[in-house]
């Protein structure tokens, strides 16, 4: 006689809103519930396990794909850019995507070929985009190339991975959980006056040296910081001195520039970023485009003075020289639009 399995309910949630990540099962499905998923972003939210690209149809104007051009999506992510970019291709032509975390771009591999994006126009690679030059030997020149350096909206929301001081979680940060060390093991090993250091020149944190002060001394004191939320309360009790009509808004920010500083340490994001900048006209055809999406004043900074150094020396024959920002509106709709710069270059032909 066959086993019968035990029939498994689904999540439910008290109340008329889920207050978890496990609970917004509804979120998570958007091919079965779009009606919710449409209303979540119209209230200006991001759905639960999603990610809404930024600037979209101001990459597409500027990048002028044509069918049979060659291009790169350097941040797959959830796929937002890189299904725009293929239906410009109208079938013919060819892009390559990377990703460097396993988990979501199994994920977007799995809903492009839904959309019916096979391996005959899309190449999906599980490879750091500090290897584009790698990449181009085999895959290019590309005629357009697109890195947007945002974490994407599925790896914040969920605990799991650890990027968020608003969610209970181990504390991981990892692009790529199957790689590198996490952000607790790293601060097991770090000095006081490195981990200031890291927290101005990363995230410009001005209560740095408080921080990393309350920080260090837990650990000496053989408090575990493995998870958000005991970080989160360290930085509370750090800026505690704060007058009270201040202290809130003020530890919101604390917690998330320390949290952006160890995900950017974790991941070597800077390193990353200049081999990627440094490689990347090479990898482009000449008069080839670029576009980049930047997310916070480190990353804006090292993307600017790339592009302005190579076109002094002629490797651009032009470049933005102010950045392009999201609309009012598209910021309305997508919060986690407002802080995004796009900057561009055009390889000299």
């Amino acid at each position: 006689m066959e086993e019968q399995k035990e029939h498994k309910r689904r999540v439910r949630y008290k109340g008329t809103h889920p207050r978890n990540y496990n609970e917004k099962y509804k979120e998570l499905n958007p091919e079965k519930y779009q009606g919710t998923i449409e209303h979540v972003i119209q209230k200006g939210s991001t759905p639960a396990g999603m990610h809404i690209p930024i600037l979209v149809e101001e990459i597409l104007d500027f990048l002028k794909i044509e069918p049979g051009q060659n291009g790169l999506d350097a941040t797959l992510g959830y796929g937002g850019h890189s299904s725009r970019m293929l239906a410009c291709l109208q079938g013919k032509g060819h892009l390559c995507a990377l990703d460097v975390d396993p988990i979501e771009m199994a994920k977007t591999k799995e809903r492009l070929a839904a959309q019916g994006y096979g391996p005959e126009i899309l190449t999906i690679l599980h490879q750091n985009f500090a290897n584009i030059d790698q990449v181009a030997a085999k895959y290019g020149p590309f005629d357009f190339i697109l890195a947007d350096l945002g974490v994407s909206s599925m790896q914040i929301d969920n605990p799991e991975r650890g990027f968020s001081y608003k969610y209970d979680g181990p504390l991981d940060l990892r692009l790529n959980p199957e790689a590198g060390i996490s952000a607790a093991e790293r601060l097991r090993t770090v000095a006081c006056d490195e981990l200031e250091g890291m927290l101005i020149e990363n995230a410009d944190e001005p209560y740095a040296k408080e921080i990393s002060k309350a920080v260090t001394r837990a650990l000496r004191k053989g408090k575990k910081i493995d998870t958000t939320f005991a970080l989160r309360d360290l930085i509370a009790e750090a800026l505690d001195f704060l007058p009270k009509n201040e202290k809130k808004e003020a530890i919101k920010k604390s917690c998330a520039r320390t949290f952006q500083a160890l995900r950017i340490d974790v991941n070597n994001e800077y390193e990353v970023l200049e081999a990627f900048m440094e490689k990347l006209p090479d990898a482009l055809a000449p008069g080839g485009r670029a576009a980049i999406l930047t997310f916070h004043s480190g990353e804006d900074r090292l993307v600017k003075k790339s592009m302005k150094g190579l076109y002094q020396i002629g490797i651009y024959s032009e470049y933005s020289k102010e950045v392009i920002r999201p609309s009012k509106e598209e910021c309305i709709r997508n919060s986690r639009a407002s802080s995004t710069k796009m900057r561009w270059a055009i390889k000299a032909e």
